[in-house]
């Protein structure tokens, strides 16, 4: 029997509502995702907020960074695209908040730490104290020393470095503090997965869209799925296996 991947929802269920904000989490968890994808960047007062872009404009309409904003100052802008904006009451959440409502729900999260947080390294050991999260949980990166803060502070947390066209596989071997490897669906090719299981680590894939072939029978190597379409990848991994269970 091949065991179900676990699918987790990017920036929430963002393929049907606003990403990263609650709307988008309580759909994706009203649609069966097994765990929630979200960003975290840090304000100028040091508060952990969940939101993507390092720049406010795309989704606020704002001209700044949001490290160049207290947590209040962001509190007073309105999410949304374009002029459906005027008409959002969606605010950027915190870690907190998010972390409060997944515990709630016992809703894993992959948290993944945004380039704001280079600049308040601080930031990040004040937040990983007493930090709990519901199991299934990890922290993922593109900045590797991002990932050795995590692991040192906290030892239990599965960390997962993202990888870029200009990642050295060979280094993978000497990254004890990482334990997964998390890549864009072109890398879902037979190296990586020798790669991955060589070093002991697992891979998650992103940008899936629920067209992909390999999600009926997926590698060994393979831990997890992150898209936008959590609904559309569970039916897909149920089109060639109806009893299968997940398996953190």
């Amino acid at each position: 029997m091949t065991k179900r991947i676990p699918i987790f929802a990017h920036r929430g269920a963002s393929g049907y509502a606003l990403e990263n904000s609650f709307k988008a989490f309580e759909k994706a968890r009203k649609l069966g995702a097994d765990g929630i994808e979200l960003d975290v960047q840090c304000t100028k007062d040091n508060c952990l907020v969940v939101f993507h872009d390092i720049e406010l404009f795309r989704l606020t309409g704002v001209k700044k960074k949001i490290n160049e904003c207290t947590y209040e100052e962001l509190r007073r802008y309105s999410l949304g695209k374009h002029i459906l904006r005027r008409f959002s009451k969606d605010k950027i959440p915190t870690l907190t908040e998010v972390v409060e409502w997944a515990n709630l729900h016992n809703l894993p999260l992959n948290i993944e730490l945004k380039e704001s947080l280079l600049e308040n390294r601080n930031a990040v050991i004040d937040g990983l104290r007493g930090l709990e999260l519901p199991k299934g949980s990890h922290f993922s990166s593109f900045h590797d020393e991002l990932l050795r803060i995590v692991k040192m502070q906290r030892p239990e947390f599965q960390t997962a470095i993202i990888i870029t066209k200009k990642y050295n596989w060979q280094e993978l071997s000497k990254q004890s503090h990482i334990d997964a490897v998390h890549a864009h669906k072109r890398y879902y090719k037979r190296e990586y997965f020798r790669a991955c299981i060589d070093t002991g680590k697992g891979l998650r894939y992103y940008s899936i869209t629920g067209k992909e072939s390999f999600l009926a029978y997926p590698d060994p190597s393979v831990i997890g799925w992150i898209t936008d379409f959590p609904d559309i990848v569970a039916k897909a991994e149920r089109s060639k296996n109806n009893k299968i269970d997940v398996q953190f």
